[in-house]
């Protein structure tokens, strides 16, 4: 069995050929079970989540991502957040390879972002709003870049001190990066505006959003969590990673409670993009909208990616 830390894992998935990667199997398509939660009690009063996500493709590969989320960590001095990914042989269940799991699920994010986006932004959009500081926010430029000819960054976090680190942190990367204070404004210029945050109440408005535009919503991923507000939704054309998010994301789930959208209002999911069954973008001065909360398929993708590789016998 090969070990793949987060550096080796990192130099297997390019953007470019992750993103190719996602398109082919959301194509194909595969196995995905529901995920398991499970609570795991520690000393103390303690206890982490962990959450089993696990998708195979019949006759190849059966691939585990185990991540678990432990909220008490930060009093440790430790991420909040941890995950392996297992990949196996899909007739003999043989262990084929250990990944770094958080490079795994950070990259693989932005990279569907990017896919949805071949689809959905205008050929030409050439300004990204990043609204965001974290490890996937960090990787949005470079997966859009390999989708559309992004020439200038905008970052903007609740942290200020945070956002002009990040912006400095892309200018160095060779972007022409910059922070803003103005959230409104930003988002009212920009082409693209990609959210990538632990939001509970909604940070983007409708009446903001400039016709053409393309908005990407990566957090929100449980009923509770909200980067938009329901004018983000009103006349736009929604598309979704999968029909899972309709069932998860507040960003979703109140809207729909208001009867602001409804599910019939989904234009399309990637399995549709990717297959040619949905149409994107039908006009330069449509107003988009892709909701993601993730998906086994897209660890699958990534880790048979970083699992052919390697170098034989490697």
């Amino acid at each position: 069995m090969q070990i793949l830390d987060a550096a080796a894992t990192r130099a297997a998935l390019p953007f470019e050929r992750l993103i190719q990667a996602l398109k082919a199997l959301f194509a194909a398509g595969c196995t995905v079970p529901q995920r398991h939660v499970h609570e795991v009690d520690a000393p103390g009063g303690g206890r982490f989540t962990s959450l089993i996500m696990p998708a195979w493709l019949e006759g190849r590969y059966y691939g585990i991502k185990t991540v678990n989320v432990a909220p008490g960590n930060a009093t440790r001095g430790l991420p909040g957040l941890h995950a392996t990914y297992v990949l196996y042989d899909g007739v003999t269940g043989a262990p084929l390879a250990l990944i770094d799991g958080d490079q795994i699920t950070t990259r693989r994010t932005a990279a569907a972002s990017a896919l949805a986006a071949s689809w959905l932004a205008r050929a030409d959009a050439r300004h990204l709003l990043v609204v965001g500081t974290g490890q996937v926010a960090r990787l949005l430029p470079d997966a859009y870049r390999a989708v559309r000819p992004i020439e200038r960054i905008t970052v903007w976090a609740r942290s200020p001190v945070q956002a002009e680190s990040l912006a400095g942190e892309l200018g160095r990367r060779g972007f022409a990066a910059e922070a803003t204070r103005d959230l409104a404004t930003a988002a009212g210029e920009a082409d693209i505006v990609s959210c990538a945050t632990l939001a509970t109440t909604p940070l983007i408005e409708g009446r903001w959003l400039r016709p053409g535009s393309h908005l990407d919503l990566i957090g929100s991923f449980t009923p509770a969590m909200r980067e938009a507000d329901d004018d983000c939704f009103a006349g736009a054309a929604l598309y979704v990673d999968t029909e899972e998010a309709l069932r998860k994301s507040g960003d979703l789930l109140g809207p729909m409670s208001r009867g602001v959208l409804a599910a019939g209002d989904v234009r399309g999911t990637l399995t549709g993009l990717a297959r040619g069954e949905a149409l994107g973008r039908r006009s330069p001065l449509e107003r988009t909208v892709f909701k993601s909360v993730g998906t086994a398929l897209e660890d699958l993708a990534a880790a048979i990616l970083v699992f052919e590789g390697q170098p034989a016998g490697g």
